[in-house]
């Protein structure tokens, strides 16, 4: 009623409009399945759980991710480097990484070139489900990470890839861990942790994502020379086209040191071991990236 209305009510005959009106049940019917097991909750879902009457969810918690960076050479950022020190920067990228794959990261700084740093380092990573560590993979007199970790208790399952960049990846585990092993370099740790680590937190937080969504194809905008005995992960450029299937363009140089070309990156190309050289125009399978 309103006062204009007099304060009556007319009442109109026949049933209501349909196209105005919701039934019962349109949305989700009882007993139906709102969220499948294995989504990453986003505030859709929330929404969704919390008007189907839900007040709690049963979640897998967050990974717990432990990242050590080794290296006598390594400074923080903020410290300026001396001669033959440059600054430890991979460790920061691989944190926010982590973060943004669903996981809990936490920073345990840089442990020098010794055994005892290392097993410091180590013992403060006790209690995370996954140790990350850069650097001292490679086989120089300073690479101890694998013997740290053996005495640590550590198995190791592998060490050593065939993969452009990050060839010196490690992977070990012991009840109730697992250890990532990355290369120095900043790219191979970068794309390494991309590759390997971020499926593992995937899969330890009951992901059942799509892991090759971000995988498809698109045509060269240069010629590629022929691909080694490793499989290829180039830094490229990928463009969306309106009249035709995606170009991408490989960065001028694939250096494992430089980040300038990671950041300015927004794709990698992915060729596999020997494969024959290709020219403009030609399909490749191009791997989207958001890190």
């Amino acid at each position: 009623t309103s006062p204009a209305d007099d304060g009556y009510v007319s009442i109109v005959e026949g049933p209501p409009d349909p196209d105005h009106v919701r039934p019962s049940g349109c949305d989700f019917a009882e007993g139906a399945t709102g969220i499948e097991a294995g989504t990453r909750l986003m505030p859709r879902h929330i929404a969704l759980a919390a008007s189907m009457g839900h007040d709690t969810l049963s979640v897998h918690r967050k990974p717990v991710v432990a990242i050590v960076a080794t290296g006598d050479e390594l400074v923080e950022p903020g410290t300026i480097p001396g001669p033959g020190q440059i600054v430890a920067s991979n460790g920061y990228a691989i944190a926010s990484m982590i973060t943004k794959a669903g996981g809990e990261a936490r920073l345990l700084g840089i442990a020098r070139d010794t055994l005892a740093s290392l097993q410091t380092h180590l013992e403060e990573a006790a209690t995370a489900d996954v140790l990350i560590t850069i650097g001292g993979a490679s086989v120089g007199d300073h690479d101890l990470v694998s013997k740290a970790l053996e005495a640590a208790g550590f198995e190791l399952d592998f060490w050593k890839i065939a993969m452009r960049p990050g060839k010196p990846l490690m992977f070990a585990q012991k009840p109730g861990q697992r250890a990532v092993g990355l290369p120095g370099n900043p790219v191979s740790s970068i794309i390494c942790t991309a590759v390997f680590a971020l499926p593992l937190i995937s899969a330890m937080s009951g992901s059942v994502d799509n892991k090759t969504a971000n995988q498809f194809e698109a045509s060269l905008t240069a010629p590629l020379e022929k691909n080694g005995p490793r499989q290829h992960y180039m830094r490229a450029e990928l463009r969306a086209a309106s009249d035709g299937p995606a170009t991408v363009t490989p960065a001028f140089s694939q250096d494992s040191a430089l980040l300038t070309i990671l950041s300015r990156a927004n794709a990698l190309i992915v060729r596999p071991p020997h494969a024959p050289a290709l020219s403009e125009g030609d399909k490749v399978t191009v791997l989207a990236i958001d890190f």
